[in-house]
């Protein structure tokens, strides 16, 4: 599902007030980081991830990978903070 500037701009207000649910320390994303980021994503639909990769580009791959491994969409990414929103089964967050 793609999102549209109005949905991305109602989810970076939703995703303000969130803390980090999950921290990517230097080790990288491991197998079982990534699957703790697929288990949150899949019960809140709308998290927030910190990242602390040594430079910009390296957070960019992260951000990357866990999008493509989660099939979430990036909804914002700030510093080193990045919040990905995926529609759940039961989804609790109504679109515009």
């Amino acid at each position: 599902m793609k999102l549209n500037s109005k949905q991305k701009r109602f989810l970076r207000a939703q995703a303000h007030k969130l803390k980090p649910i999950v921290i990517v320390g230097n080790v990288g994303l491991t197998p079982t980081v990534l699957e703790e980021i697929d288990n949150s994503i899949e019960h809140h639909e709308l998290i927030k991830i910190r990242i602390n990769a040594s430079d910009r580009i390296n957070r960019q791959q992260m951000i990357e990978k866990i999008s493509q491994h989660t099939y979430s969409q990036l909804v914002m990414s700030i510093g080193h903070i990045a919040a990905f929103y995926r529609t759940s089964q039961q989804a609790t967050i109504q679109l515009p």
